[in-house]
């Protein structure tokens, strides 16, 4: 293999391959990337064994062939070289030469036959999905996820589609247990009728949401998308992500949102997030508890920590109702408003041994629901 590429273009493709890679050396083939030419282009593969992207890059392929090496090395020494071509050369025993005007790196490759075979689909039917949305849709459920791994179906968002009249609605959901958060967004159904079915929904784990969102930073419109077997594909011009999903059936999520809340407060977002910020600063290091004290149009935020000290703060609010104390993990209620960006949200409450349900003000699609803490 023999290949003259713009270091430009090699790093894109070879940084994006980095997030992919297996840090732990519990198989160290998967620390390796695979590069192979195809036609007038280096396509790079990546794996971990439940994320794997493949990307292409134009280059002038002097010698065709395929070669394995350390994704790490590589992406180092690229990131140093000058602006300009880099020539790449398979030599004995599965070296890779790399070498540019006077800089010459020899690296250490494997067979590429040693590297797992690659996943592949078959559907040739995308849907198209807005990027923006889609990014959104992301952060406002990814921080909900679970890490504990002996509840394996937790470990991933929720990701449904169905049809309501003229449009197509997709919703994900997260839930650790402690803190739910679902979000529906609305589109075209013309945009949309293609490739993905209306779906009882898949488990989307978090690594693949995270790889995800790296491909959408650099999308201005839509990616395309689709379910096929137990793996979910995202396409970007050159770029195909493929994402083996969790198995498992997903908890009934509906029987975790509260009804018919008693008590409704209406606040301003930026000053219950940094009002929450300085008082949580003193609350105890491993509950994060802070009590929220209503009383007519006014909200006290306390913490307490023995050995720190206390903290105590007021804020207007908009309530009418009922006088009330209630107790939740500040990083909780934080982790909901820092995906917000309006500027009034909505707590809902019952009582202070119930969930709360946090909204935007005046807008029911996207939902948070916080279990309460005891004070």
């Amino acid at each position: 293999m023999k290949l003259q590429i713009d270091k430009k273009d090699l790093l894109g493709i070879i940084s994006r391959a980095q997030h992919i890679v297996e840090k732990r050396n519990t198989m160290p083939v998967l620390m390796n990337v695979l590069l192979e030419t195809q036609d007038n282009a280096l396509r790079v593969f990546a794996t971990d064994l439940e994320v794997s992207l493949t990307d292409d890059a134009q280059c002038q392929v002097l010698e065709s062939g395929k070669v394995a090496v350390s994704a790490k090395s590589l992406f180092e020494i690229i990131k140093e070289l000058p602006d300009g071509m880099v020539t790449l050369e398979k030599k004995e025993n599965n070296w890779l030469k790399i070498s540019q005007l006077k800089s010459v790196f020899n690296i250490v490759g494997i067979s590429p036959d040693e590297y797992p075979v690659f996943p592949t689909f078959n559907t040739t039917e995308f849907t198209k999905l807005d990027s923006r949305v889609l990014t959104e849709m992301i952060e406002k459920t990814i921080y909900s996820v679970s890490n504990d791994e002996t509840r394996y179906h937790l470990n991933g968002v929720f990701f449904s589609k169905s049809t309501e009249g003229e449009n197509v609605v997709y919703r994900m959901v997260a839930t650790d247990g402690h803190r739910l958060s679902l979000v529906d967004r609305k589109s075209n159904g013309s945009q949309s009728q293609q490739g993905m079915a209306d779906t009882q929904g898949v488990i989307i784990p978090r690594k693949g949401l995270n790889e995800i969102k790296k491909i959408l930073d650099n999308v201005e419109d839509s990616v395309d998308m689709a379910i096929e077997g137990s793996q979910l594909i995202v396409k970007n011009s050159n770029t195909i992500l493929m994402i083996r999903l969790i198995e498992g059936k997903y908890p009934n999520y509906q029987q975790l949102i509260p009804q018919n809340m008693k008590e409704n407060m209406v606040v301003n977002r930026e000053a219950l997030l940094s009002s929450l910020k300085r008082v949580s600063l003193l609350s105890n290091s491993k509950s994060k508890g802070v009590t929220l004290n209503l009383a007519g149009n006014r909200l006290e935020i306390s913490s307490n920590n023995p050995e720190l000290g206390d903290a105590k703060e007021e804020i207007e609010v908009d309530y009418s109702g009922q006088d009330m104390k209630i107790g939740f993990n500040a990083k909780y209620i934080l982790d909901v408003l820092g995906s917000m960006t309006d500027e009034a949200i909505q707590l809902e409450l019952n009582d202070q041994l119930s969930p709360g349900l946090v909204r935007p003000h005046k807008d029911s699609s996207y939902t948070c629901v916080v279990m309460p803490m005891r004070i």
